[in-house]
């Protein structure tokens, strides 16, 4: 099978799906296969008549369509680090937390070099056939098991540009990252609580890591319509708690 996925739009409605070329689409809309020579603007018809506009994928894409093991990081949060971070083409990234694996996703599609440590054998599974249907099996390597006890190997490398942590115990790490980053490589640790945040950020000082900060991310959604705008009352809008620190 193709490493090339698209998003497969319903033309008559709003029911999208995410497949890699070569894959096949079974629905109540019928059965289609997705050709290996498929190009974003192709529209597919199932055995039933019913039109699918191919797509190409987009970051958004595998948050929203990726199998789901667990709260994925939400885009707004990926695009914080991937911004403070400056991620970029032929990093070579460290993540532990693989999860649904959205942040090794975004990184793999930039075009980062990642190795990701998921804890749970089922969870790893789930992560490697998401980053086939993002197109960066090549470029992500899920591994199953416990980062804190391989850190002694993945010290003995050239260093890691990037360290990315969605972990209970990122701090154990961060208290390490000086001996897994390059000189200037950064450290993103994402917590859902404020005090694994400041565990994580205590670590980052006493590692003598730079530029260390700590944000909540808050976003409001904006409501509009005749009457006029404001912010939305759905609800406060917070995700969690991103510490950012650098190496040398």
């Amino acid at each position: 099978m193709s490493d090339t996925a698209f998003l497969l739009v319903h033309v008559d409605s709003d029911r999208e799906y995410l497949r890699a070329a070569g894959d096949e689409l079974q629905t109540d809309l019928g059965v289609l296969t997705v050709p290996e020579d498929a190009e974003s603007g192709d529209v597919l018809e199932t055995h039933l008549g019913e039109r699918f506009l191919v797509r190409a994928l987009r970051g958004p894409d595998l948050f929203n369509h990726f199998e789901r093991t667990g709260a994925p990081m939400m885009p707004r949060d990926v695009g914080l680090v991937v911004g403070h971070v400056g991620a970029q083409s032929g990093d070579r990234v460290l993540d532990a937390g693989t999860g649904t694996g959205v942040l090794a996703g975004y990184l793999g599609r930039i075009g980062a070099d990642v190795v990701t440590y998921e804890q749970d054998p089922g969870f790893a599974d789930v992560a490697r056939e998401n980053m086939r249907l993002a197109g960066v099996a090549d470029a992500v390597d899920v591994r199953t098991g416990d980062v804190t006890e391989e850190l002694d190997e993945l010290t003995g490398g050239d260093g890691f540009d990037l360290l990315t942590l969605d972990t209970a115990d990122a701090a154990d790490v961060v208290e390490r990252a000086p001996d897994l980053l390059v000189p200037g490589g950064y450290c993103a640790v994402y917590v859902p609580f404020v005090e694994d945040a400041r565990d994580a950020e205590l670590a980052a000082r006493d590692a003598g890591l730079s530029d260390v900060e700590t944000l909540e991310t808050i976003q409001r959604q904006m409501q509009v319509d005749d009457r006029g705008t404001r912010p939305s009352t759905a609800g406060v809008g917070h995700t969690g708690y991103l510490l950012f620190a650098r190496s040398g």
